[in-house]
């Protein structure tokens, strides 16, 4: 045996199947076998508030060991965990193939789904988790869905955290009356047939958050990549799951997976690379869909022909060329990168595209930013995600750019948050964006 791995992490597939996967009794002795080693190792004490949590419980306990620690109290451990991914990919010395076999994320899923299977799951993120649902009931009334749940709101934020145990300091994303799909179908972007890229084709899966939330994202990247010649088709057939999956049910995760892919095949094998403007969607699609389903031809046809809208991008630049035309970014670009992108073990794409803009000065975080989903708005939580985020809000500060971009825009909008939080009250000079939407604006497709 040797100490720590050299070789690349390497993840097995999900055994959601076989009952053994929720058994209690063996979730529990696997979460002790991981747990002592974490404690003799503690690389990760800084990742998220998971790792904290663990160790306070040991050092705090009769013996300073794991050993006398009841099962009972990993409750919170669990309840920290986002599945960021981050302790799997970036720290954790102990990953397969190592003979210890650390999958720290995947573990904190399993014990999620055994308690999903018995029916524990915090009714208030069941109801956050169904996506679809939520932008098809608010996309008539967005208006009034918007005024609703604006943070300045004093009468429904604090009933909405009353009922629905939302943060009533939690910055809440909006809705849109005219979603991504729709606006392309109603006003798509020209093309420019004779630009580099005209020989690649590609569907933008709107994803349920450019859909409904932020379709301006959608349409830069439809714009950026109709700029550089790519004949773009926009597709949505549901969400990809990953608030089920936050949540412990693997089965609907395996539904979505089987729904969207399915309907993405006839596309691949027309020849159309399938683009993500989300990265929490481009990792299910790559890596968490086809550790669910293994055996499913549609979902591995699916992962090897997905990208990052970002990555997608730079790939364009690398082997064509980009379209001409790209402008300064006013008071430049702090680029955080995002936990779900860096999984997707493609390096820091959207940095990377950044730097494509000329004259324009761009500082990278690297660090998770805490929010994490419904783990960023629930009552619970909130403060939490914004404790984990602040040195990422302090690091956004200090660098005083004019723009917080990110590939998740949860992120960007907690990041921004965070900033605002260690202002003081004073008036922040900045903005939060998706990095697509940046390159829109410096080809002059999109106004600010």
């Amino acid at each position: 045996m040797k100490e720590g791995s050299t070789e690349a992490p390497v993840r097995h597939p999900l055994a959601w199947q076989d009952q053994d996967f929720y058994d209690l009794d063996k979730i529990d002795e696997e979460l002790r076998r991981v747990f002592d080693i974490c404690h003799g190792c503690r690389r990760c004490f800084n990742l998220c508030d998971s790792f904290p949590r663990l160790f306070d419980l040991i050092d705090e306990s009769d013996t300073g060991e794991l050993d006398s620690v009841d099962s009972k109290d990993f409750g919170p451990v669990v309840e920290a965990c986002t599945l960021c991914d981050m302790c799997f990919m970036t720290k954790c010395p102990y990953v397969p193939p190592h003979e210890f076999n650390l999958d720290f994320p995947h573990l904190m899923l399993r014990v999620r789904a055994a308690e999903a299977k018995k029916g524990k799951v915090d009714k208030a993120a069941r109801q956050l988790a169904q996506t679809d649902r939520n932008g098809r009931l608010a996309q008539p009334v967005a208006g009034l869905a918007n005024f609703a749940s604006s943070k300045g709101n004093g009468l429904t934020r604090p009933l909405m955290e009353r009922v629905m145990r939302i943060d009533r300091d939690a910055d809440l994303p909006k809705y849109h009356s005219r979603t991504f799909v729709m606006s392309a179908k109603q006003t798509p972007p020209k093309r420019d047939e004779d630009a580099p890229a005209a020989a690649r084709k590609a569907v933008i899966y709107a994803t349920c958050f450019v859909n409904y939330n932020t379709p301006k994202t959608g349409e830069a990247a439809h714009a950026v990549l109709a700029r550089n010649g790519v004949e773009v088709e926009v597709v949505y057939p549901a969400c990809c799951g990953m608030p089920f999956l936050e949540q412990g049910q693997i089965d609907r995760v395996a539904q979505q997976a089987e729904k969207v892919s399915e309907a993405l095949r006839p596309y691949i094998d027309q020849g159309y690379d399938i683009v993500t403007p989300t990265a929490s969607c481009g990792l299910m699609f790559k890596f968490e869909w086809p550790l669910i389903l293994p055996d499913n031809k549609d979902v591995k046809a699916l992962s090897d022909a997905t990208f990052d809208i970002d990555e997608y991008v730079v790939d364009i630049s690398k082997k064509e060329g980009l379209a001409d035309g790209l402008k300064p970014i006013e008071g430049g670009v702090s680029v955080h990168l995002a936990c779900h992108a860096r999984a997707q073990n493609m390096g820091p794409k959207a940095a990377d595209m950044l730097r494509l803009v000329p004259d324009t000065e761009i500082d990278v975080i690297e660090r998770c930013s805490g929010h994490g989903g419904t783990f960023g708005v629930l009552k619970p939580t909130h403060d939490v995600a914004m404790k984990v985020g602040k040195p990422v809000a302090r690091t956004a500060k200090k660098n005083a750019k004019k723009t917080i971009a990110s590939d998740c825009p949860l992120a960007a909008k907690h990041i921004l948050q965070g900033v605002e939080a260690l202002s003081d009250g004073e008036p922040v000079d900045a903005r939060a964006a998706h990095p697509i939407e940046l390159i829109a604006e410096a080809y002059g497709l999109k106004e600010k």
